[in-house]
């Protein structure tokens, strides 16, 4: 796995609830859009889902 997507995916999961890109981004110091564009190929493997708009999280 690419390192930008194991530190995306790390940070959702050490949320530890839902977040939004932007908080992700805030918290590895990645460019919110590119975090944006992770988080969809995250979701389009099926590791990442959306519980309501515009917040992701990791699936358990």
């Amino acid at each position: 796995m690419d390192v930008k997507k194991e530190i995306v995916l790390e940070a959702m999961k050490k949320a530890g609830k839902p977040v939004r890109p932007g908080d992700v981004a805030k918290a590895t110091g990645l460019d919110s859009k590119e975090v944006s564009k992770i988080i969809s190929v995250l979701k389009k493997e099926g590791k990442v889902e959306s519980p309501k708009r515009c917040y992701y999280s990791p699936k358990s």
